[in-house]
């Protein structure tokens, strides 16, 4: 019932990290979380490859490096969309169309981290991240 009323009394455009909103933002913190996750990703992936030259392989580790890498590209995706995407990316801003099209291609590519071991994907996200930065922020993140 308050949700409704204040909607009604004050009508206009809120954004917030949470979809409150709570008017909390932390868009460096976001970069830098996602930084950590493509990390993560790279560091699986080399445990991946250095695992399956192992005779016996050791599948338990195998499988949990597996899922390691998965869950950490999905949580970009995440914060790449339900962050970014939805919340602090706004329309008809001048960059709008080039950060999107940054981000959308950070999509992909985590999800191609998911489906590969090819340190060339993982490199090719942290790039992305700091194509975004340049866009997002105007310098790359610790710059």
């Amino acid at each position: 019932m308050v949700l409704t009323l204040s909607a009604v009394l004050f009508p206009g455009t809120l954004y917030a990290h949470c979809e409150v909103p709570c008017g909390i933002y932390g868009d460096e913190a976001r970069v830098a979380t996602i930084s950590e996750h493509i990390q993560t990703i790279e560091k699986a992936m080399a445990q991946i490859s250095e695992l399956e030259t192992k005779t016996p392989v050791n599948n338990n580790q195998l499988v949990r490096w597996v899922m390691t890498k998965e869950a950490h590209a999905e949580k970009i995706q995440h914060i790449v969309s339900q962050y970014f995407m939805t919340q602090r990316v706004k329309p008809g801003e001048e960059k709008t169309a080039a950060m999107l099209e940054v981000l959308h291609k950070m999509l992909v590519v985590a999800m191609t981290c998911k489906q590969s071991t090819d340190l060339h994907q993982a490199k090719e996200l942290r790039r992305l991240l700091e194509a975004f930065e340049m866009l997002y922020f105007g310098h790359a993140h610790g710059k």
